[in-house]
């Protein structure tokens, strides 16, 4: 899809507002895919290529879903402390306009810099990428917990709720009334655990495997709570892969577990048993959130595929299981 006119135009002035190119520049802009909720360029400027950003305030899908364009600064808010935490992790801030909610980070070359959704899809599934993915995830957990600086610096409470909560699990207890009460129930428990800095998006999609490490992108949902919730995200995901690419479910398996370890075996500020328990809930309630919330996977669309994620996730809400029992369940179930 080409940028219309008024993108066009936007996208120019932000540009030149964060100094990235003279007044009367015109670059070569291209508009690239990935995600609902923002425009995403890339402009070739005299000084060199960058991505620039923009939050939207009606997020592209089906259902309707508005989310306060603000959530554009805590992004950034974020990727500055993943930098200083773990350098190399996101890609470099260039500018910020708050004008238009926007903001322009360095441009990563997808031939180096490849999506790990796309290499999971294409079967390319490595233990050492899911491992390094929670080191970088975990000790950006562990450096900003029981912060109350940071706590009130992201406050995004009402975001969170509207670009995350209530989107998924709300919409899908609208439709599960046999599971509502658990779903509820999430919600709460979520909405007021307040112990780190969280991405609220870990999402194979969001994630860059460079040469070094892996990068984390998509940052709008950062929030000050639940950090359960991040290993939560990406765990579902590893899950959903293998309704998705079902041949390569053993490589997606052992990814989950080394995922879960390296990130439990690392976490200092709170018991992992207890987190743990949080994580488990989350990714049952995402898992069903994911087939009839309103941002569903767009992979899983054969019925039969989409009622077993269904039913696997209300029996794993309503029982008190571990991490290894879930994942241990789920293999068997794909077995079948």
């Amino acid at each position: 899809m080409t940028l219309s006119q008024s993108e066009v135009v936007q996208t120019i002035e932000s540009l030149a507002r964060m100094g990235l190119i003279a007044r009367d520049e015109r670059p070569a802009l291209t508009r690239l895919t990935g995600g609902v909720s923002s425009l995403i360029v890339r402009a070739d400027t005299e000084r060199g290529t960058v991505c620039l950003k923009r939050a939207l305030p009606k997020l592209r899908v089906a259902a309707e879903w508005r989310a306060p364009v603000e959530r554009n600064s805590s992004e950034v808010g974020w990727m500055k402390i993943a930098a200083l935490v773990v350098p190399g992790s996101v890609p470099a801030i260039l500018g910020e306009d708050r004008v238009a909610r926007a903001f322009a980070m360095a441009y990563l070359d997808p031939k180096s810099h490849p999506v790990w959704k796309t290499q999971l899809r294409d079967g390319i599934a490595e233990v050492s990428a899911a491992q390094s993915v929670a080191t970088n995830l975990v000790a950006i957990h562990n450096a900003t917990a029981r912060n109350d600086d940071m706590a009130r610096a992201f406050a995004n409470d009402t975001t969170f709720h509207s670009i995350r909560l209530e989107p998924y699990f709300a919409a899908a207890a609208h439709r599960h009334a046999d599971s509502a009460h658990a779903l509820h129930r999430l919600i709460d428990v979520t909405a007021h655990t307040k112990l780190a800095l969280v991405h609220g998006d870990v999402s194979p999609k969001n994630i860059l495997i460079g040469p070094q490490q892996p990068i984390f992108l998509d940052a709008e949902c950062a929030w000050y709570g639940d950090p359960a919730f991040d290993l939560a995200f990406c765990l579902t995901h590893l899950l959903l892969k293998c309704v998705w690419r079902p041949h390569t479910t053993r490589a997606f398996l052992q990814c989950f577990d080394a995922l879960a370890a390296t990130y439990l075996a690392a976490v200092h500020w709170e018991p992992s048993t207890r987190l743990e328990s949080r994580a488990v809930a989350l990714l049952a309630g995402m898992l069903l959130a994911r087939i009839d919330g309103k941002s569903p996977v767009e992979y899983i669309t054969e019925e039969g595929e989409r009622e077993r994620v269904r039913r696997f996730a209300k029996h794993a809400l309503a029982l008190p299981l571990r991490l290894v029992e879930l994942r241990n369940a789920w293999a068997e179930d794909c077995q079948r």
